[in-house]
């Protein structure tokens, strides 16, 4: 099942860095970064020869991999991400994986559906997944798990965001025009596909929607109230290689680029049933294409 409000991950960088100027707050936000730090995870991808300077504000990539963990399972990543960050063009490029790609696990010697990747070998085999996908290096990993993230939602008040078609799921009437969602509502309306015309990539726009509509709520002044709340979230249910200064130093340097967003999509692809399975094609043009632009946005020759 879909746990997807997938872009919510970004915000572990955007908001944790936005309040680390405050003074009194330093100390609780080190520590909740300390917490969700991973320094197990790979430094540098195999694709690159030396780590990203981002004192140098060098362009970088980031995986944002949102997991439906469930107790005694490690769960799939349904929700993968890659933001490529360029400050001296101030711009971001991000593209949607539909997670029923059909490609190389790397490291488990078979083709399989990419978001098996991380049920079969955690952050690091889902990072060389994507990698071997897109032929680009991921620098930066923040896996998020999104059963039970939806609290930050609720945390920053709800979220407002303008639905252009009307449906109903799970038991809850989703209106045409602008509409407040809580947390649960909010993981509804991002999650439902199959009475959507578009299927995954209208999901995937519902998505974008409930992005932006956590960073314009995150970034307020009502939410720094609770900044010890949404530590608490962060630090139960986000996971990362970043640290604290690396942290800091996107805010500093990225900003500007960050708020730049440009989406990328798959679009051209089509199912397909292997032995009963199905599987989605990656259209080789549409995916070379993509993959030049990341290329381009990262300064890769």
């Amino acid at each position: 099942m879909s746990k997807k409000i997938i872009w919510i991950s970004i915000i572990s960088c955007l908001i944790i860095g936005g309040v680390v100027y405050a003074s009194s707050f330093y100390k609780d936000v080190s520590t909740t970064i300390e917490a969700i730090h991973e320094p197990e995870i790979r430094k540098v991808s195999e694709l690159r020869t030396t780590e990203v300077e981002l004192v140098q504000k060098e362009p970088f990539s980031l995986l944002l991999l949102g997991v439906d963990e469930r107790e005694s399972d490690k769960g799939r990543s349904d929700t993968i991400i890659v933001l490529t960050v360029n400050p001296t063009t101030n711009s971001t490029k991000m593209v949607s994986i539909p997670r029923d790609t059909y490609t190389e696990i790397i490291g488990k010697d078979r083709l399989d559906k990419i978001n098996h990747a991380y049920a079969f070998g955690g952050i690091e085999m889902a990072m060389q997944s994507v990698e071997g996908l897109l032929d680009i290096p991921i620098d930066y990993v923040i896996q998020v798990n999104m059963e039970s993230f939806l609290e930050i939602v609720d945390i920053i008040g709800g979220v407002t965001v303008d639905n252009e078609t009307a449906f109903e799921v799970f038991g809850y009437t989703f209106n045409e025009g602008s509409i407040h969602l809580n947390g649960e509502q909010a993981l509804d309306y991002v999650r439902m596909r199959k009475d959507d015309p578009l299927g995954d990539f209208g999901r995937q726009a519902r998505q974008k929607q409930v992005l932006q509509a956590i960073l314009k709520e995150g970034a307020s002044i009502k939410s720094l109230w609770n900044y010890k709340d949404v530590l608490g979230s962060f630090e139960k249910n986000i996971r990362t290689n970043m640290t604290f200064e690396q942290m800091v130093d996107i805010q500093k340097g990225y900003k500007n680029a960050l708020n730049q967003m440009d989406t990328l999509s798959f679009e051209k692809g089509e199912g397909k049933l292997l032995d009963g399975i199905w599987y989605y094609m990656m259209d080789e043009e549409e995916l070379n294409n993509v993959t030049g632009k990341l290329k381009e946005h990262l300064e890769i020759e």
